[in-house]
């Protein structure tokens, strides 16, 4: 009844499954049991089910899935650790080949140059890999690692493996990986749904340098072009080191940041500098004339909507999870929405919390703002002005190729050794970046990281 119910929801067409019935995961898991002893009990317990819950009817007969169990469950012992470095070694090949060929389709969207095009867009949110699980599935590859590796949930890693080896967790770690059979079209349309949403970012900037007040003043330098809202946030952050315009500029900046929340900052505005903006306002000048903009149309929820929606949509093929947050925070952080949350409450209800913002408050000779929740003056840097760290920057590095030259250099001052400095650099190749830039790491050992930067 579950699995109709899955399959009406998600679309999926009930001829494409056939799950295994109960009794024959039984008798499999009997048979297996006989042959090789009740050492292997958990195994084959865990690695059957496993199995079943992905078995489909493209896949063979149930009389096809017990021969395979049969004939590809592998006991404990040097046969397994073959099978594990085998399986780790090619996907590495797989998945660093296929990574590298996303990270060259996107150079468009990523680095900085001409305009984005349609056909930039269109190849940039293309996913070469997209088939590559089913496949996987499809020549039983998938089916030999959830077998024979058992998936542990979060509550049984963060139990069992206080006492297991290296070598156990590499094995739990392969066992994470098949445990789920996304069709290869919503892979596709993860991937269009979420470059179109960081595009959509790396495009927001707002020049500051149009920005005036009430009295036409332009407060921020005329090159000055900001993303949102990090970008934003680093250049509010600043603006603690300059005692004389600081608070006016960090006013202006949030008056920014909730014309972008509430979407009524005008599209004219959004990642071009023909014209005038006054952010208190929200007029735009233009030829000394005061215009009427047009503000977003939502854009910025309905990106948020699509990616959710389409998130929900792989919901249906993770047995272990329920949702995309649960993935998230149990799958990819390995904490409970539970902790996080406890984590937050306990930091904002803390009264440390209060004293610090009652210290925060006699630095500054007035009382708090809403922006001050990133208040920096704590750090040493926060005594040096934004212009003079933007002087200090750009004369010792003019561009990518002389930070990347750097690297080695700034690594032996962070203390490490320094033929590890160098061979650590040797891996980062850095870009210039379109948007706010981000670290790209590789996916396989011959690889480099891109440490894309603006």
């Amino acid at each position: 009844m579950m699995v109709s119910a899955l399959l009406i929801l998600t679309g999926a067409k009930a001829t494409t499954y056939k799950i295994i019935d109960p009794s024959m995961v039984k008798e499999v898991k009997s048979t297996l049991l006989k042959k090789h002893g009740t050492s292997e009990q958990f195994r084959i317990e865990r690695g059957v089910s496993q199995a079943a819950a992905l078995w489909r009817d493209i896949d063979g007969s149930a009389e096809d899935f017990k021969a395979f169990c049969v004939d590809h469950f592998v006991a404990q012992g040097a046969d397994l650790d073959m099978m594990f470095n085998r399986i780790s070694r090619n996907l590495e090949v797989l998945w660093g080949k296929f990574h590298e060929i996303d990270v060259l389709l996107k150079e468009p969207l990523h680095l900085a140059g001409p305009p984005i095009s349609d056909i930039d867009m269109m190849f940039g949110s293309f996913n070469a890999m997209s088939h590559l699980t089913e496949d996987l599935y499809r020549n039983k590859i998938g089916f030999i690692t959830a077998l024979n590796f058992p998936y542990y949930s979060l509550t049984e890693k963060e139990k069992l493996g206080q006492v297991w080896t290296r070598k156990q967790w590499a094995y739990a770690r392969l066992g994470d990986l098949f445990t789920a059979r996304i069709p290869a079209g919503l892979k596709q349309e993860i991937s269009s749904t979420l470059t179109a949403a960081d595009t959509y970012i790396s495009e927001y900037n707002i020049f500051m340098g149009k920005l005036i007040d009430g009295e036409s003043n332009r407060p921020f330098p005329e090159s000055l072009k900001l993303i949102t809202h990090w970008g934003l946030r680093d250049e509010l952050k600043s603006q603690y080191a300059n005692d004389k315009e600081g608070l006016e500029n960090q006013k202006m900046i949030y008056a920014v940041m909730k014309r972008i929340i509430d979407q009524s900052i005008p599209t004219e505005v959004i990642n071009k500098g023909e014209m005038l903006w006054n952010p208190y306002t929200n007029e735009l000048v233009n030829d000394g004339k005061k215009l009427e903009g047009t503000p977003e149309p939502d854009e910025r929820y309905t990106t948020l909507l699509k990616n959710f929606r389409v998130m929900q949509k792989a919901d249906a093929y993770y047995p272990n999870y329920e949702s995309f947050i649960q993935r998230k925070f149990e799958g990819d952080y390995e904490i409970t929405q539970a902790d996080v949350e406890k984590l937050f409450t306990d930091f904002v209800s803390s009264p440390v919390i209060r004293e610090t913002g009652k210290l925060i408050e006699e630095r500054m000779g007035r009382s708090l703002k809403p922006w001050d929740i990133w208040y920096d003056g704590f750090k040493a840097r926060s005594s040096i002005s934004e212009d003079e760290l933007d002087k200090i920057v750009s004369e010792r590095y003019p561009d990518p190729e002389a930070f990347e030259v750097a690297l080695p250099d700034m690594l032996i001052q962070l203390g490490f050794a320094k033929d590890k400095a160098h061979e650590i650099a040797s891996k980062i190749v850095v870009d210039p970046a379109r948007g706010a830039g981000h670290a790209w790491g590789a996916e396989m050992r011959s690889d480099v990281a891109h440490l894309r930067t603006r």
